[in-house]
């Protein structure tokens, strides 16, 4: 079976009409999504409005590419110091 990808946008409004009454039952058949995903959609963007998602969603490619320069730097930072270290011992002998 072929995964569908929904845009976050989509899973607010998705959420937003359960809450307006319509029965989880008849959402998640009409979607074909499992009820443990229309549960997880709701835990994770529940009480959210669509542009707090897009904030959100904005944060986290961001913290994830932080993420990924601090551990370049770092990378390289230490390969710095080995190469500091071995010359050091070069010295000594």
């Amino acid at each position: 079976m072929k995964r569908k990808r929904f845009a976050v946008e989509q899973i607010v409004a998705v959420l937003k009409q359960v809450d307006a009454g319509l029965p989880v039952s008849d959402v998640i058949r009409k979607l074909g999504i499992s009820e443990q995903t229309f549960y997880r959609w709701k835990k994770a963007y529940g009480s959210l409005e669509v542009d707090q998602v897009r904030q959100l969603k904005q944060l986290q490619e961001e913290n994830a590419r932080l993420k990924r320069l601090v551990a370049d730097l770092t990378l390289a930072d230490l390969t710095l110091d080995k190469a500091m270290l071995q010359d050091v011992v070069k010295k000594k002998w």
